[in-house]
């Protein structure tokens, strides 16, 4: 098993060779009048067309000083560790200073493994774009092509209004595809191969038509509606979730909720404060990514009249500011119900009044019968003898009245 597995991988890349080769070589870069060298190399300049022994001299750029270059034996021009400051045009002259040929010379690097990316926007097609790894320095083209589960390559085709960009229409899903993006320069290729699904790069576009209002007497809340973004087809079997977030605009930090709704109500919202909201789309069952957040949109919560802070008196040296609604309406209801009341709320209240009551009667009959208890004790014993009474009552008289 692990022998075919390692053919099959081995036969794959002699095929994905062959195709480069094949290519890179119908697409060998020329330009006439142009040589191309590799930074840090040594070059070595002809003149093309003539015989060595007519050449007398080389100028560079019109100038006969060429510091970084020395004459062969053939009367080639030959250039020492190129670098960017040696571009420029090169020309070979015979004695009497005739010109013979000219060629331009540009130097950089050959390309480097490019960046690529591959996206799909709904199941049916996808993308991929790509930039350089490397700065060469040098132009550079770039060939894309794929295969669908081993088959044979076919092009991906780039779209000139949208450099570095190719496209695949009419995507199979749940099928492996490979895809090659290959750089080529002057100096020579380089390539990136992608292997994927299309349900594990599928990331819609961002949801559109974002909005927000206000829910009348309702100072916390805020109704956001959506639309699916266009390029996502509404179909049965591929639906899309939704994540809202947002924040008031004076705070960082942000609240997120999600739904598979295309609206949703805030209920937690700061009252009269203006939020910030956006929202974004993903796959019903959590395939590829989550898309970019949509254009951001404002709205406040619903404020009262009645709420807002009267103007001070300051005629009066006095001025009164009205509380909010909401601790209006409690404690309204609290102090002064203006709602009727519920017949079983009577029923309770009338048996808690009346356990009152007999709890209440019941304590002064019991109070009544100890004081006559006491009473009737103290009769028992005697009762109040009169002159202890009367010595009372001589105490409290003054001497003279006593005499």
């Amino acid at each position: 098993m692990q022998m075919t597995s390692t053919a099959s991988c081995l036969s794959w890349v002699i095929v994905l060779a062959a195709a480069l080769a094949v290519s890179v070589s119908s697409h060998a870069w020329e330009e006439d009048g142009v040589v191309f060298g590799k930074i840090g190399d040594t070059i070595t300049l002809k003149c093309d067309g003539h015989d060595e022994s007519l050449v007398s001299q080389w100028r560079y750029n019109g100038s006969l000083e060429i510091p970084w270059s020395f004459l062969t034996n053939q009367r080639h021009l030959q250039l020492l560790d190129l670098h960017p400051s040696v571009m420029g045009n090169y020309t070979c002259h015979d004695q009497s200073g005739e010109l013979l040929s000219s060629v331009q010379l540009r130097v950089g690097y050959p390309p480097g493994i490019p960046f690529a990316t591959c996206r799909a926007s709904d199941y049916h097609n996808f993308s991929c774009s790509w930039r350089p790894s490397v700065e060469t320095l040098l132009p550079a083209r770039y060939i894309a092509s794929y295969w669908v589960n081993k088959g044979d390559p076919e092009v991906c085709v780039q779209d000139p209004a949208q450099p570095n960009t190719c496209s695949v229409q009419h995507s199979k899903v749940w099928t492996p595809y490979r895809m090659n993006i290959t750089e080529v320069n002057p100096l020579g290729f380089n390539f990136r191969i992608l292997e994927f699904t299309v349900q594990s790069i599928v990331k819609p576009d961002p949801p559109e038509n974002l909005s927000a209002e206000p829910i009348p007497y309702a100072p916390r809340r805020l109704r956001v509606t959506w639309d699916y973004p266009p390029t996502w087809p509404q179909e049965v079997h591929f639906q899309l979730k939704f994540r809202l977030q947002y924040r008031p605009v004076l705070h960082m930090a942000w609240s997120m909720v999600e739904t598979a709704n295309l609206s949703d109500v805030i209920t937690d919202a700061f009252a009269g404060v203006e939020h910030i909201l956006q929202v974004s789309a993903r796959d019903f069952l959590d395939a590829g990514n989550w898309s970019e957040w949509s254009p951001e949109t404002r709205a406040t919560p619903w404020i009262s009249k009645e709420a807002s802070v009267s103007v001070p008196d300051f005629s009066n040296d006095t001025f009164t500011e009205e509380p909010e609604p909401e601790i209006r309406e409690s404690f309204a209801d609290f102090c002064c119900p203006t709602h009727q009341s519920d017949p079983a709320e009577k029923v309770a209240l009338l048996i808690s009044l009346g356990i009152f009551a007999f709890v209440v009667l019941a304590l002064f009959l019991i109070l009544g019968a100890l004081i006559w208890v006491r009473v009737g004790r103290t009769v028992k014993d005697g009762g109040i003898k009169p002159d202890f009474l009367t010595a009372i009552h001589m105490k409290a008289l003054p001497k003279t009245q006593i005499l």
